[in-house]
């Protein structure tokens, strides 16, 4: 074969390449908008949510144990939304033994809590007290 074919060849089987390159791509964008669009209308489906990521009840716990209406700042509240997560979390590693990272992730909970309980007891050892027998910890 004289060298102008061979040259020729391989311009075709470089373009034949790239358009098989360019319709994979294709086909892959389209999967992902219809993978896309499926999770828009999933989302849209559900029922807006009033539990935040780990699954726990913000609201009622805000009115159980708020001083005043929407309080999130009190002692109270901090601590029983800290006991509801440690709750969950530790629900969690009782069936995942082996993870670490989690277990960090609690033992900082329970120190921010247990921060919280000794303020709440220096400041007001009344609230403390009825905190603790709603809550049910050990004290």
């Amino acid at each position: 074969m004289p060298k102008t074919e061979k040259k020729t060849t391989k311009k075709v089987k470089a373009v034949k390449a790239d358009k098989v390159v360019k319709a994979k791509k294709a086909v892959k964008a389209e999967k992902v908008d219809k993978d896309v669009k499926a999770v828009k209308t999933v989302k849209a489906i559900k029922a807006p949510q009033e539990t935040d990521n780990n699954g726990i009840d913000k609201k009622k716990i805000i009115e159980t144990y708020g001083v005043k209406k929407n309080d999130t700042g009190s002692p109270e509240v901090q601590i029983a939304l800290l006991s509801a997560r440690i709750k969950k979390l530790s629900d969690h590693l009782t069936e995942n033994k082996k993870d670490n990272h989690s277990r960090r992730g609690l033992l900082g909970l329970v120190s921010k809590r247990r921060r919280l309980l000794v303020y709440l007891q220096d400041k007001n050892q009344d609230r403390y007290k009825e905190l603790i027998k709603k809550i049910g910890l050990k004290k």
